[in-house]
């Protein structure tokens, strides 16, 4: 992921700082000279470095922060306040007009990943906005253009306007506002055309169709592995265009990252969403302090919690809260639990949101999504009577299962005996401390 070795670097910069009782001057200017090479290394901006490393330094050398018990834990704050106020200081969202349809102009250059970025923010909008979304198609240029935004729409079941032939972007925009209007979209998103490289032409087009439509949104979408080149083009679509805010994508790509560090000080627009994937729900609203936490290896807890809360539905979390109470899990809900835990997208990157996981120390581990598709093999090759009542399994069951799943025996041993030591560990809590004191809550509240 973006900002892995940047991230890595800054930790080791603190990690020495963190072993010191006091700190002088001279150890601080050197642990700013070692974040300065590392922030150029990830490729931010120059001027953007120039400017944080003075604004951390002016901090950080304080007599405060000198001669306090814990200086290295203070100047971490300080770089994560900095880093946070860098990236725009808080998530901006969406602006929805009063009187709807709402038109969103999505603007780019070629091959950054725009009409994806259709479908992705699409795909937000109806699940998290409860929006009825329209996805328009404007680029009448590149071959191909109007049949991928169909497929895409397609996938994220969201309806797609275009109209076949026509090659003027403002009369499709305006007959595609008018049918959102009669069918009940409240959103209108626009895939414009892009080009290799910012001209004329596009800019009077997109000017024109930004004039005709009136859009409360303009998003500029660009690819965060072409580093400073997305912030040059960032810049110069905010000056000629005045994008209301970016759309990053392959944030999760192996990049320098330098460039999600530097829009918002270059452009003074804001990185609105993030790319972390290819898959269509992989589009994330960006936080600039969740970012910042992130880079300094703190985790990132409430974007766990918002894909948790994404997967799973309050009915389910409310049926399993009851099995766990009477420790009753069987592999219906084993099955369940797996199938939402990849809703939330890769392991790895789940794993790398919990506080205090070192990324680095994740190299070795053995962290294969394809497990949890083994797992899935040997349940449904079960019958539902057996997957309700996994204490009928014999060992003749189990080779039966074994075969149908393609599996080892030992396989399905192992997996009937970590769903027994689950139940076993919450029977074990259930008659705890905790649990007697959950009780009288409960009582309580009834009273």
């Amino acid at each position: 992921m973006a900002f892995e070795s940047l991230g890595e670097k800054l930790q080791n910069v603190f990690k020495k700082l963190k072993g010191k009782g006091k700190l002088t001057e001279k150890e601080v200017n050197e642990a700013m000279r070692e974040v300065k090479l590392a922030l150029l290394e990830a490729d931010v901006n120059f001027k953007v470095v120039k400017e944080f490393i003075a604004k951390v330094s002016e901090k950080a050398v304080g007599e405060e922060v000198l001669k306090s018990l814990t200086p290295g834990q203070q100047i971490i704050k300080i770089v994560d306040d900095e880093l946070t106020e860098l990236m725009g200081g808080t998530g901006e969202k969406l602006v929805f007009a009063k009187n709807p349809p709402t038109v969103i102009m999505m603007a780019g250059l070629q091959g950054a990943g725009k009409t994806t970025a259709c479908a992705k923010l699409a795909l937000v909008l109806k699940k998290q906005n409860a929006k009825r979304p329209l996805l328009v198609a404007c680029d009448v240029y590149r071959p191909a253009a109007v049949k991928q935004l169909c497929v895409v729409g397609e996938q994220a079941e969201v309806p797609v306007f275009y109209l076949e032939g026509e090659r003027d972007v403002v009369k499709i925009a305006k007959e595609a506002m008018e049918h959102a209007k009669k069918h009940g979209n409240d959103v209108v998103i626009l895939d414009t055309a892009g080009r290799l490289h910012i001209d004329e032409e596009l800019m009077d087009e997109l000017i024109r169709l930004k004039e005709a439509t009136n859009p409360t949104e303009i998003l500029l979408v660009i690819d965060a592995m072409t580093g400073q080149d997305a912030v040059n083009v960032a810049d110069s679509f905010a000056k000629q265009l005045d994008i209301t805010g970016v759309i990053m994508t392959k944030l999760d790509s192996d990049t320098r990252g330098g460039a999600a560090l530097s829009v918002r000080h270059v452009t003074g627009k804001p990185i609105k969403f993030v790319g972390m994937g290819e898959k269509l729900g992989d589009l994330e609203a960006f936080h600039p302090d969740r970012m910042a936490s992130r880079i300094l290896g703190m985790g990132d807890v409430l974007s766990l919690i918002d894909k948790a809360q994404e997967a799973f539905s309050e009915q389910e979390a409310k049926e399993l809260e009851e099995k766990i109470r009477k420790s009753r899990l069987d592999f219906n809900d084993f099955l369940s639990q797996m199938q939402q835990i990849k809703k939330m997208g890769p392991l790895e990157q789940i794993i790398k949101m919990i506080p205090g996981v070192d990324a680095k120390a994740l190299e070795n581990v053995d962290i294969d999504d394809r497990k949890m598709g083994r797992i899935e093999a040997i349940i449904t090759s079960m019958t539902p009577y057996e997957r309700e009542n996994p204490g009928i399994l014999n060992a003749s069951r189990r080779i039966r299962i074994a075969n149908g799943s393609g599996m080892r025996v030992q396989d399905v041993n192992q997996l009937v005996k970590q769903l027994e030591q689950m139940n076993q560990m919450m029977k074990n809590v259930n008659r705890g401390p905790l649990a007697r004191k959950m009780k009288k809550k409960g009582k309580k509240k009834k009273k």
